[in-house]
């Protein structure tokens, strides 16, 4: 017979928070992300999501440590293999006032996979639902089409909107805050686009949120953001530049906060197009025949010219570990056999000719500039290693609004980027950035190379069908070595997630890197 999920029913209280009684009036964070939208259903991007994460609630939540927790839903629990029931929180209202009902999910779950213009959404989280129903106002049915074992996990994602404030309204109207109308512990008071979101304490919030109003604001260049948390501007900052991390620890005014983090800093390939991509040229700059990217041994030999722990302890000043994959030890679904690849410049010269490029070629690689820690001066260092084994690279650096929404129109040839699992398991990035993309389906939103592998999917199908931890588990792992055999994209080190806060305040680190002001208070004596 086979069994159900190990965590089949879940209704554990809420982890302590650094919460007290008592409000404080204000916190002013600086963040190094920027924030593409208010709707909370649009682009599944860390900055985003940390904003709407103050703004909206989830039915499941997550803690710091990907572990779930009850959010809009005290309790769940199988009823069969493809079964499931939710009992929401009782007394929970909008911050217009209005009762929160399960029909709220309903219309939540229906819009999510179908926001227009979206780069990169969240209909992989909803792909496996059949239907859903609302026979109570505080309970909810979800039928799969599969057994889906990890169903709470992968609701922890979605965003759950007012339909009585967004029903037949688009992005704009949540970007004007028309509809960005939540149950979260903060409501929002004002935004400016690419500046800042005011917030103010949604008192009738079950977790008593600490502060009053929250100025949330959007510095993405490093030395400004520091400068600001110096002179006294803001409380606090994220994305801490390694460069600046001793320094700040040092300053007795400052405590700095980390955290080994779950995001994966790689490179991938455009895959949508049988001939070149712009900017790549043959070795003396004529055209190119066809795409050299669609080649494993050129993905192989751009992966061995690439000196791993070189970027570690020359670029990102340690605040990082070297990987061949994308989940640290011990997260589920990491396979402890794929190690780091060693760089090995003559192989990858060796792989360049046999795939018909004794001279290398020409690219151009595309980086953001103000999104992740070091991301341009990364992209600096690889395409200097790759030009080394032929492969003459030049960097196009970019905004991250300019990056975001031309790499979502599969504009650029190679690209540095970053991804985060805030689920802690293997299947959150198979689903959403290597299954072949199809709307219909609801995989591969975020695959913006249109990598495909029909093996791949077909094996990453079977692992989040599977209910047995343990096969299921070794179903991931086996997805992962596939991927990375067939150079699915490069990963190349994992994140230490890094704040620094002025004295006084207690900050609970999170994996997920999300930078939520309910993680700070006033601290304790």
């Amino acid at each position: 017979m086979t069994r159900l999920p190990r965590r089949a029913l879940f209704a554990a209280p809420l982890l302590p928070t650094l919460a007290t009684a008592q409000t404080a009036p204000l916190l002013r964070i600086a963040t190094g992300g920027a924030v593409t939208s208010l709707d909370p259903h649009f682009h599944n991007s860390a900055p985003n999501n940390a904003v709407a994460l103050h703004v909206f609630d989830r039915l499941v939540d997550r803690d710091e440590r990907a572990r779930l927790q009850p959010g809009l839903a005290e309790s769940w629990r199988a009823l069969d293999e493809t079964s499931w029931e939710f009992r929401l929180r009782p007394g929970v209202t909008w911050h217009d006032g209005k009762p929160f009902t399960a029909d709220d999910v309903v219309f939540s779950f229906q819009r999510a996979p179908a926001v227009p213009n979206s780069p990169g959404g969240f209909g992989g989280f909803l792909r496996s639902i059949a239907r859903i129903e609302a026979p109570e106002p505080l309970l909810l049915r979800i039928t799969t089409r599969t057994p889906n074992p990890v169903l709470p996990n992968e609701l922890a994602m979605v965003f759950i909107i007012a339909r009585h404030a967004a029903e037949g309204l688009g992005t704009e109207d949540f970007n004007s805050t028309r509809a960005a109308i939540g149950t979260g512990p903060y409501a929002i008071a004002a935004y400016r686009p690419g500046e800042r979101v005011e917030l103010r304490r949604h008192a009738a919030h079950w977790t008593r949120p600490v502060w009053e109003r929250v100025d949330y604001r959007f510095i993405t260049q490093d030395a400004a953001r520091v400068a600001a948390l110096l002179a006294g501007d803001v409380d606090m900052i994220d994305q801490v530049p390694s460069s600046d991390a001793a320094r700040l620890a040092a300053n007795p005014r400052l405590t700095v906060s980390e955290i080994e983090s779950l995001r994966v800093m790689y490179l991938n390939f455009d895959r949508s197009r049988a001939e070149a991509p712009p900017g790549f040229a043959d070795a003396d700059g004529g055209a190119l025949a066809a795409n050299p990217l669609n080649n494993a041994r050129v993905r192989r030999a751009l992966s061995l010219a690439l000196n791993r722990e070189g970027l570690v302890r020359q670029v990102m000043d340690g605040a990082a570990r070297p990987t061949g994959q994308w989940l640290p030890p011990g997260a589920f679904g990491h396979d402890p056999s794929i190690a780091p690849p060693a760089q090995d410049l003559d192989a990858a010269r060796r792989l360049l000719a046999e795939a018909g490029f004794p001279r290398g070629f020409r690219m151009v690689l595309s980086s953001p500039t103000d999104r992740y820690p070091n991301d341009a001066r990364t992209a600096q260092a690889v395409a200097q290693m790759w030009t080394r084994v032929g492969v003459r690279t030049e960097v196009q650096a970019l905004p991250w609004s300019a990056f975001a929404s031309r790499s979502a129109r599969q504009e650029f040839g190679a690209r540095l980027v970053g991804w985060g699992s805030p689920s802690g398991e293997a299947s959150y990035l198979l689903i959403n950035l290597l299954m072949t993309y199809s709307r219909e389906r609801g995989t591969g939103a975020n695959n913006v190379v249109r990598y495909s592998n029909p093996a791949l999917d077909a094996l990453t199908d079977r692992a989040t069908a599977t209910i047995d931890d343990a096969a299921r588990e070794d179903l991931l792992r086996q997805a992962t070595r596939m991927a990375m055999e067939d150079v699915a994209f490069l990963p190349m080190f994992q994140l230490v997630n890094q704040w620094a806060l002025r004295r006084g305040l207690a900050h609970r680190p999170r994996m997920d890197e999300y930078t939520l002001a309910m993680g700070v208070s006033p601290a304790a004596g």
